[in-house]
């Protein structure tokens, strides 16, 4: 028993397998066959070659620069600040034109703060207190603003009074306007300049018209038949976005301005346009949640004829601006036109594959099919050198 397996498994070893053709006259999977063939070339010439372009090589290792700018004044009278004209230098930061920045459109302002000791905000759930030992000397209250002292400052017949503390004083204790400050920041003018490189291509390009007109930049500004100014209206960035300006500039927001280069460099550099995309990129939230809008606090300071230091601590409210650059570019190479073709042809064969296993395990005539096109051919004598001319044929037609 153990002979004859060995036996079959070297004489199998010894066989060689050739192709047979056979053509099925079977209506059915010959139009199968055709669809297949008709759904690869298809998907070959309009999906890889007409949609995604599989005859360039491309580059998405973009190389970018951005330079903005904010322009526009506005002036407010309030009896912190008094009267005050707002120019850039006021509400951007920071001033060098990054590719982020945040224009001020809120404050809240404690002026005249110095470093002595004071009553802790009462809305600090850290610094309530009801005698001396509720306040450690020396320990800094959590989410506060400064040092215990020590002592546990209430109003007269008040059991609960709030912690002293060393700090900047007074501590901040203004909640935020109803009204933003900046109201009239929605007319200010955006300035983006973005300089592009592809580096595989060595192609540069700006999205700002090349041109000597030094007047051009003053008086144009950004739209769908102007796409070389990019000068953009800040109530008309938020209001692509979907938001409000008057609510965005009341507690604050984040916003993208995405520009995408897709170049074809087969074409016209002149055809190679940028593209803008403005979304609001901070969580909105109904109502006053506590989770909406963007803030922080900076501080001015000074000194007193004394020589002692004071300082006007802000909570600034605005617009965070995130500026993102992304593209490609796109050349006819010969390499991955041959490897996308070769892959399409590849593909044919999938066809072939599929409509084999439906003749010859699927239809009613499948064991019909599968022995003409599986067929053996072994010479019974060694010495008998003819052989079955009908046997090894390798074209047959099958009349199903």
């Amino acid at each position: 028993m153990g002979q004859a397996s060995c036996k079959g498994l070297y004489q199998s070893l010894l066989d060689y397998k050739t192709e047979k053709y056979v053509i099925a006259k079977n209506k059915k999977v010959g139009l199968l066959y055709r669809l297949l063939q008709v759904s690869i070339l298809t998907y070959l010439v309009v999906w890889v070659f007409l949609m995604k372009k599989g005859y360039q090589d491309t580059d998405t290792s973009l190389q970018s620069s951005i330079i903005t700018k904010v322009k526009g004044v506005t002036f407010t009278n309030t009896s912190e600040l008094g009267e005050r004209l707002w120019d850039v230098a006021d509400y951007v930061i920071p001033p060098q034109g990054e590719n982020i920045f945040f224009v001020i459109t809120n404050l809240i302002v404690t002026p005249n703060q110095r470093q002595e000791t004071c009553a802790e905000s009462e809305s600090i759930p850290n610094a309530v207190c009801s005698e001396d030992s509720d306040c450690p000397p020396g320990e800094p209250v959590m989410a506060g603003n400064g040092v215990r002292t020590g002592r546990c400052l209430r109003a007269e017949n008040v059991h609960r009074g709030t912690c002293e503390i060393f700090a900047w004083c007074p501590v901040e204790t203004k909640s935020r306007p109803e009204k933003p400050l900046l109201s009239k920041a929605e007319d200010f003018t955006i300035y983006i300049k973005n300089f592009i490189r592809f580096p595989k291509f060595n192609f540069s390009k700006t999205n700002v018209l090349d041109t000597k007109d030094r007047d051009f930049l003053k008086s144009c500004q950004f739209g769908p038949k102007n796409l070389y100014c990019p000068i953009f209206r800040l109530g008309s960035v938020v209001s692509w976005t979907g938001s409000n300006f008057q609510e965005i500039a009341l507690q604050g927001g984040v916003i993208g301005i995405q520009i995408e280069w897709d170049c074809d460099l087969d074409k016209a550099p002149s055809e190679c346009n940028p593209r803008y995309h403005f979304s609001r990129l901070d969580s909105t939230f109904p109502g006053n949640s506590v989770s909406s809008g963007y803030n922080f606090r900076f501080a001015k300071y000074y000194r007193d004829a004394d020589g002692v230091e004071f300082r006007t601590l802000m909570k600034a409210y605005g617009i965070r601006f995130d500026v993102m650059v992304n593209g490609r570019a796109g050349k006819f190479n010969i390499i991955p036109t041959v490897i996308n073709v070769a892959s399409g042809v590849a593909l044919m064969g999938v066809g072939s594959f599929i409509c084999d296993l439906v003749l010859i395990y699927f239809i009613k005539k499948s064991n019909f099919y599968r022995n003409k096109k599986f067929e053996e051919a072994r010479s019974s004598h060694p010495g008998n050198a003819k052989v079955n001319v009908e046997q090894l044929q390798n074209l047959q037609t099958v009349e199903a």
